[in-house]
């Protein structure tokens, strides 16, 4: 399982690379402009619709039920499964693409209510969207042919598809001069890269002669038990982009700019999001629905505590530099062309408040697979109800005060409320619980984080002391930031765990798939 998590998570750190780059040049064309508010809500959209009805809710239905017919009838009645939820879903795709193109204006009313006031950021935000949202239908199929992937042991041409998204953006803003906007040159870039991920998987799929085939729908006991287990899982799935969808609506009436200021604070809250959380998530999902089917209940646990322990440790260094340092990240990576020092500063401050809640994101996934591996997508929905309302609610009274960032600390709560639900939950149906590894690792693990947190603190003060302020400041403090908390971090793991931390790093490094897990 490990050497899984990891060659996902360096595809997704390699794509999270490329995306900054993206990010970056988004930030240098574009600015926090309109017609850079107007792509985000482009972008959005289809985004919003995808984890919907794609993403989550269709990994959570699909990969155990596929393990689960692939354990009692074998693989070829589970490729059979496959192609008839393919024939579902592709139809799905196109109904909903053919509604959405000619309702888009109501679509942008409805998710940018405060556009309408604005002409241009309107009529924008709807050309552009037409563009971007056929870039659903394509990765809906990419999720699927991944999924069917992933549940026989093949992870990493799923996890290198965002990579060619980035590219795609890449190579279209490079070329926005041939474009009516820049806005208008991006927005074809997600286009192109949802054909271009869908060849990826495809010939994958091929490779692992596992690719699927038109089959007329057919309601077999199998597609009954999926649909079953997707309603409750999309119902889920939409709860969590409910709270997007309410960043979006508040902040299309703040103040131009505030869209795009969450959205760059909300891309490198993605980072340890994507890199860990989605990683560990996908492969605990493929390892403990294979391992249930099995009857070896004590090993998916013990899986999931191992996971759970991993995702932390990678995920505590993004906490403290997002809460302690995010003016000089935000100002080292996006000062540039017409993001300015202000724009920065402003994404910063929704950037710390974001981490508020970044531990929570990161562990939501592994606790929710507690429930999905054992064909459970109720429980998380009830979970995810009570944290919406709650999030909402927040938003609502903090907007005024806090304006974009009050948006965000909201995000964070509900996140916490999402989190703690499902940890209890699972203790009340005897699903989890610590282990004395884990009773022993967790404590020194935020020991660990606090030490991290104090060294940021110092160096920030002293750096902001003696080199003062700017781009070229911000460039330079982040090198001996992350220098210095490397160094802090990784020695204080090393203290506190001794051989036990080094080993486990050396049995990670060989990719080990079984023990430990």
């Amino acid at each position: 399982m490990i050497r899984s998590i990891f060659s996902v998570s360096a595809l997704t750190l390699v794509s999270r690379a490329i995306g900054f780059v993206r990010d970056m040049m988004l930030a240098s064309v574009l600015g926090a402009s309109a017609v850079s508010d107007a792509f985000n809500v482009a972008f959005r959209i289809p985004n919003h619709f995808r984890s919907i009805f794609a993403e989550g809710a269709f990994n959570a239905a699909f990969v155990p039920a596929f393990a689960r017919v692939a354990a009692e009838r074998g693989r070829d009645a589970a490729l059979v499964f496959a192609d008839r939820i393919f024939a579902y879903l592709l139809l799905a795709q196109l109904v909903l693409l053919g509604l959405a193109l000619v309702f888009m204006p109501a679509v942008v009313s409805l998710l940018a209510p405060g556009f309408t006031g604005d002409g241009m950021r309107f009529g924008l935000a709807v050309e552009l969207t037409r563009i971007t949202f056929p870039y659903l239908a394509f990765i809906s199929l990419v999720v699927l042919i991944g999924g069917v992937l992933n549940a026989v042991g093949r992870f990493a041409a799923p996890a290198a598809t965002a990579i060619l998204l980035n590219v795609a953006m890449i190579a279209t803003l490079l070329l926005a001069g041939h474009f009516p906007t820049a806005g208008h040159a991006v927005a074809w870039g997600v286009l192109i890269s949802g054909v271009l991920q869908f060849v990826l998987v495809a010939a994958d799929a091929l490779r692992a002669n596992v690719m699927l085939e038109f089959r007329l729908p057919k309601i077999t006991p199998e597609v009954k038990q999926f649909w079953a287990t997707f309603v409750p899982a999309a119902a889920g799935s939409a709860g969590s982009q409910i709270a997007v969808f309410a960043d979006t609506i508040i902040a299309s009436f703040l103040v131009e700019g505030a869209i795009t200021w969450l959205y760059f604070a909300d891309r490198m809250n993605q980072l340890p999001i994507g890199v860990i959380a989605v990683a560990v998530g996908t492969v605990l999902l493929s390892e403990m629905s294979r391992r249930i089917a099995a009857g070896d209940e004590a090993g998916a646990r013990h899986a999931q505590l191992r996971a759970i322990e991993l995702t932390l440790v990678f995920t505590l260094p993004a906490v403290a530099a997002f809460m302690i340092v995010p003016d000089t990240l935000m100002g080292a990576l996006f000062v540039h062309g017409r993001f300015t020092a202000a724009d920065a500063l402003q994404s910063a401050r929704a950037l710390s408040a974001y981490a508020f809640g970044l531990a929570a994101f990161v562990l939501i996934r592994s606790f929710t697979v507690t429930f999905h591996a054992r064909g459970d997508t109720r429980t998380p929905v009830i979970a995810m109800v009570i944290a919406i309302l709650i999030n909402i609610a927040l938003k609502l009274l903090l907007m005024r005060p806090l304006g974009h960032v009050g948006l965000a600390l909201a995000t964070g709560a509900g996140a916490w409320m999402n989190l703690i639900l499902l940890g209890w939950f699972a203790r009340r149906q005897g699903l989890m619980g610590l282990d004395a590894r884990a009773r022993r690792v967790l404590p020194r693990l935020f020991l660990a984080f606090g030490i991290l947190a104090a060294t940021l603190a110092a160096g920030s003060y002293a750096l902001r002391a003696a080199l003062g302020t700017g781009v070229g400041a911000d460039r330079l403090a982040l090198v001996v930031l992350m220098t210095a908390g490397a160094f802090a971090y990784g020695g204080t793991l090393v203290v506190l765990f001794g051989r036990e931390f080094l080993s486990d790093l050396k049995r990670l490094r060989r990719g080990m798939a079984n023990g430990d897990g």
